[in-house]
């Protein structure tokens, strides 16, 4: 069904009639801010490690489990996320996502043992941001855009690192001056207050508001949900798994998040305070990353709307894996400025990794592209936990982490090399569904 133009004109005062922004945008605005109110969790356990350690007496490795839990419940709950998102639509699913994060860390301030901390942190906090994650960026994207959806893609994964960049530092005051409880209850509250913002502008499809997606002149039907979330979304990888594409961008996303989330995310703090730097201080290099990456992941966004998607990932990951291997050498009880090129290149790099990943399972899955991304990131997550754990365990047993930042550097340049593997799968991949002709927004 056509419509008119995407941008309708309406009065103010006697100012005439002036253009009003397409919903598309700020269903885009509430998602990032969905985002960043999810994301203060992801800067927590770095601050709180050393804290928990010497409150309680867990090992690294004990520690190190919890976050391992959380990571990989984080990969596994984001494929069934966006098959319920698609069930039951995404205002309620992030809702409930976000209590989730705010009850799971809350309830840390009354733990005692460190089997609550594995329940709290790892299960409860695991399945809330599992359901805000990046499936949920591809889930708003393909809905709601036809155009700019590589720069949408990046702007929204970026909110992830916005959220980081916001909470770190403060959180590693607050642990300071007032002690991890206060981390945790800060972190609790900011997921809250999303809540109501979410029920309020958050909408699930461009039909809801009788338009079409931004780029489009067609308003699009609304799907009608059919068949459990569950069934959806195994379906979608029985069909992924028997595709090599399916295998490479899976193999190399787990590398990835091993060299984000469970490498860098976890151990960078207590890498750095082994060297004698003060924990806010490395917090705050952290946070420096964060605030990078918003850069390179916009940045990746809009070349990813213009370049092949495959090449981009192979430059990244090498480049990713290069920093690594240099990485022991840079740390000291000061910033010195090595280090902060070090910070500004892997930040970056960071999540760049996202847009095209998004942009590859859309080409080779289709219209089952959100929901087969959600399983490629639930690859990364696997990657996650598993670097997490096994760097916390390398720590206690070495004293140190440089072996870890060598196998990380190593393992991205095979990434890389998976990337451009893709290249020979190309053939195979089903022609992209042809777009409805854009209009001007």
């Amino acid at each position: 069904m056509a419509v008119g133009p995407l941008v309708r004109p309406y009065r103010i005062g006697c100012n005439g009639p002036v253009k009003r922004l397409h919903p598309a945008w700020l269903v885009a605005a509430v998602a990032f801010v969905a985002l960043v109110g999810a994301a203060g969790f992801r800067a927590t356990p770095g601050v709180l490690i050393h804290p928990l350690h010497d409150e309680f007496g867990w090992s690294l490795g004990t520690i190190s489990l919890a976050v391992s839990i959380n990571l990989l419940l984080f990969g596994l709950t984001a494929p069934f996320a966006a098959a319920l998102m698609e069930r039951f639509g995404i205002r309620r699913v992030v809702a409930y996502a976000l209590l989730l994060v705010s009850a799971g860390s809350g309830l840390t301030v009354f733990m005692k043992h460190s089997w609550e901390l594995i329940a709290l942190w790892g299960v409860l906090v695991g399945l809330g941001t599992g359901s805000m994650a990046l499936a949920f960026v591809a889930t708003v994207t393909g809905r709601w855009f036809v155009e700019r959806r590589g720069l949408v893609t990046g702007v929204l994964t970026a909110g992830g690192a916005a959220g980081q960049l916001v909470f770190l530092p403060l959180l590693a005051l607050l642990t300071e001056a007032h002690g991890w409880r206060s981390a945790a209850l800060t972190v609790a509250g900011a997921a809250l207050a999303v809540v109501p913002l979410v029920m309020w502008r958050l909408r699930d499809h461009p039909a809801d508001l009788n338009v079409a997606p931004y780029g489009s002149a067609d308003v699009v039907p609304a799907p009608v949900a059919t068949g459990g979330a569950a069934r959806r979304a195994v379906g979608a990888l029985r069909t992924a798994a028997g595709r090599p594409a399916f295998w490479l961008l899976a193999g190399g996303f787990a590398i990835c998040g091993a060299t984000t989330n469970g490498l860098i995310g976890t151990h960078f703090i207590p890498a750095a305070h082994d060297h004698g730097m003060a924990e806010p201080t490395a917090a705050s290099l952290l946070a420096l990353i964060g605030l990078f990456d918003i850069a390179g992941t916009i940045a990746s966004g809009w070349l990813t709307d213009r370049m092949d998607s495959r090449v981009l990932l192979g430059w990244y990951y090498a480049l990713r894996g290069l920093s690594l291997l240099v990485l022991p050498m840079l740390f000291a009880a000061t910033v010195r400025p090595s280090m902060l090129v070090f910070i500004l290149f892997y930040g970056l790099d960071w999540v760049a990794t996202v847009p095209p990943t998004v942009a590859l399972c859309r080409e080779y899955f289709g219209a089952s592209g959100p929901v087969v991304f959600g399983w490629v990131f639930a690859s990364h997550q696997f990657g996650a936990a598993i670097a997490a754990t096994a760097t916390g365990l390398l720590r206690d047993r070495l004293g140190n982490y440089d072996l870890a930042w060598y196998i990380a550097g190593g393992l991205s340049i095979g990434a890389a090399a998976l990337s451009l593997l893709l290249f020979r799968t190309r053939r195979s991949a089903p022609a992209p569904t042809a777009a409805p002709a854009a209009v001007p927004a």
